[in-house]
């Protein structure tokens, strides 16, 4: 009952947060960008729904761009981890050696350094936009689906069906992502999922901090940033992005925690 209690919950959640970014690309009830120094900080009303920020910008328009670019950054982040850390650790599981080593102390390396760290140094190298966001999180997030992916493929390295396609001369490509991956796959999607809802909490910080998303695109990062000035005088500005940023890493985080129970696999979450 629990594990189907999660990922009911977990779905409802995460399809009224993706519905909302995925209609924003064909409709918003306002321009999220235009400015309006007559409206300036209304409270919600049936006019616009979470009031009015500090330009006179309707609040729940730029929620709904906001979600769009915070959870399509998100999802590019974890795939492309995912994707670079199931390779990297296939390879340090089923090789071993001196290779399993040398590709595990690179993940020891850099998962050493903290992200904020990571994403000023691709500020300052590359540009402050969402592809040196891209970059910094990806790079963040790879070692822990490569720990995952090594581990798995460590596990399931040993067992008959793999030594039997090694007599028979398969090679390693055949060997790992025929056989080992689909083994592994279940706890590669329950930490891809739960990894979402890191990545939006990640991007989220970034662009609070200005280090992602940058002005005039929506995110909710950097709505909270903008927000935090006239919070006593306009909660509804800072309360708003909020509150979505709580739903969405709620959301993710139960259909993860649901996959995982469903599948028997073991905790797996990218930080």
């Amino acid at each position: 009952m629990k594990i189907n209690t999660e990922l009911k919950l977990g779905a409802i959640l995460g399809i009224f947060i993706l519905t909302i970014s995925l209609v924003s690309f064909f409709w918003v009830p306002f321009d999220y960008n235009s400015m309006n120094y007559n409206d300036r900080l209304l409270p919600p009303d049936t006019n616009h729904l979470f009031g009015t920020d500090n330009f006179g910008r309707d609040v729940f328009s730029r929620i709904m761009a906001g979600g769009r670019n915070s959870i399509l950054l998100a999802v590019c982040t974890v795939g492309g981890a995912a994707a670079c850390g199931c390779l990297l650790g296939l390879l340090a599981g089923y090789l071993g050696g001196i290779t399993g080593e040398i590709i595990m102390r690179i993940m020891d390396t850099i998962s050493s350094f903290p992200g904020i760290v990571l994403a000023l140094l691709f500020a300052a190298v590359m540009d402050n936009s969402r592809f040196s966001l891209f970059i910094a999180l990806l790079i963040l997030f790879t070692p822990s689906y490569t720990r995952i992916m090594r581990t798995g493929a460590m596990q399931y390295k040993p067992s008959a069906f793999v030594q039997a396609e090694r007599i028979m001369g398969v090679g390693f490509f055949r060997i790992t992502f025929i056989h080992i991956l689909p083994n592994i796959a279940p706890s590669l999607l329950s930490a891809s999922v739960l990894g979402l809802s890191n990545a939006i909490l990640a991007e989220s910080a970034m662009s609070y901090l200005g280090l992602g998303i940058q002005p005039p695109v929506p995110s909710w990062g950097r709505m909270l940033y903008e927000a935090q000035s006239w919070f006593f005088n306009a909660p509804w500005y800072a309360l708003s992005p909020g509150f979505f940023i709580m739903i969405t890493v709620i959301a993710f985080h139960l259909l993860g925690e649901g996959i995982r129970h469903k599948f028997g696999g073991q905790r797996d979450s990218p930080a």
